[in-house]
């Protein structure tokens, strides 16, 4: 592999692939990072687009493949003739050593269940999760599971929380990033046993982790831990909602700058700041979930994302192929493998 990063990309994937994927490359080449793609798909329909970028193309490649996996496709479909697209190839160029990192905008399902074959999971974690970076007033914090897992054990709660802390360093340079588990409550006895598990073994498995404790959905905007551990089924919840209310606040935003002449001029006049606001607001901004957990480093951009989101899909590839996470996590890992977590479980509760 040459010196420079080297991005794996399913130029196939997405709502509107390849053009939104060439564009994104296109605008990530023009920032001059450095960093090598390989466009894995339909030549003679990634060409074209690539030929109106030359900075694009000084720093690409493309790896023809005649399949590609719609967003439609059932993961069992999918893997059935998954071997050979542009997915597939993208994800098995880091398997190989090709790339750092791959990415896709594609078929969530299809690229987990392709990760894990191709990929494999890290020594010591037993499933996958999906980390997913949300604003607040500090920066961001990092939520995951946000769609992998829809049931969990407490062992991966804790799993999830040692991935998630060292993501959180790679991507948004957190020196000591904090923990928190999501529960209805912050009170000790509050939620379901799953919950209380969790917490009761990053409590006792002496992990080299700054555990908060229980954290509220309203402290997740607000920045209160750095870290938000949670399953993937409350996880995607969460963050639909939070997508679907940031719709909702800019629509009354904008009806009620243009509802009178008076309001038009005074959204001139504010512009400057309506634009950080409208930026901070823009989920194509914080565009990019990581697949955490596997023998490898996979990046999932929204489906739907234009060339804007698409380029920022592909910074947090780059931050993580820059990033030791991979290393980092293994510490940690090791540690929670020497604990015994029915013991640690059916231990009593200490007073402190």
């Amino acid at each position: 592999m040459s010196a420079a990063l080297t991005i794996s990309i399913d130029a196939m994937g997405g709502d509107d692939a390849p053009a939104a994927i060439v564009d994104g490359v296109a605008r990530a080449a023009r920032r001059g990072n450095g960093a090598h793609y390989l466009l894995h798909g339909c030549e003679s329909e990634i060409a074209p687009l690539l030929e109106k970028h030359p900075d694009a193309a000084k720093v690409s490649e493309i790896r023809h493949s005649d399949t590609w996996v719609t967003m439609t496709d059932k993961p069992s479909e999918a893997l059935r003739r998954a071997r050979g697209s542009s997915m597939w190839n993208a994800v098995e160029s880091v398997k190989h050593g090709e790339a750092n990192v791959a990415i896709s905008a594609g078929n969530t399902g299809a690229l987990m269940a392709i990760s894990k074959i191709v990929l494999r999971m890290k020594k010591g974690v037993h499933r996958p999760a999906i980390a997913a970076s949300w604003p607040n007033p500090k920066g961001y914090s990092v939520v995951l599971d946000v769609g992998a897992n829809i049931e969990v054990e407490e062992t991966q709660l804790v799993e999830f929380a040692i991935m998630g802390e060292a993501f959180c360093r790679a991507v948004h340079g957190v020196t000591r990033p904090s923990v928190g588990l999501l529960n209805v409550g912050a009170e000790e006895m509050k939620g379901n046993s799953i919950v209380q598990g969790a917490a009761k073994l990053l409590q006792e498995a002496h992990l080299d982790l700054d555990y908060y404790g229980y954290v509220e959905g309203n402290d997740i905007s607000a920045g209160v831990v750095d870290v938000v551990v949670t399953d993937g089924f409350t996880g995607n919840v969460a963050l639909k909602t939070a997508e679907g209310t940031a719709k909702l606040v800019a629509g009354f935003i904008r009806e009620g700058l243009t509802s009178s002449a008076l309001s038009k001029l005074g959204a001139l006049m504010a512009r400057g700041g309506l634009n950080v606001v409208r930026q901070r607001m823009d989920p194509r901004n914080v565009n990019g979930g990581v697949f955490l957990g596997l023998n490898g480093i996979v990046v999932k951009s929204h489906g739907g994302t234009d060339g804007q989101g698409f380029a920022q899909a592909l910074n947090v590839a780059l931050d993580m192929a820059k990033s030791s996470y991979l290393s980092e996590i293994e510490k940690n890992l090791a540690r929670l493998e020497r604990v015994d977590v029915e013991d640690a479980l059916a231990a009593p509760e200490t007073v402190s």
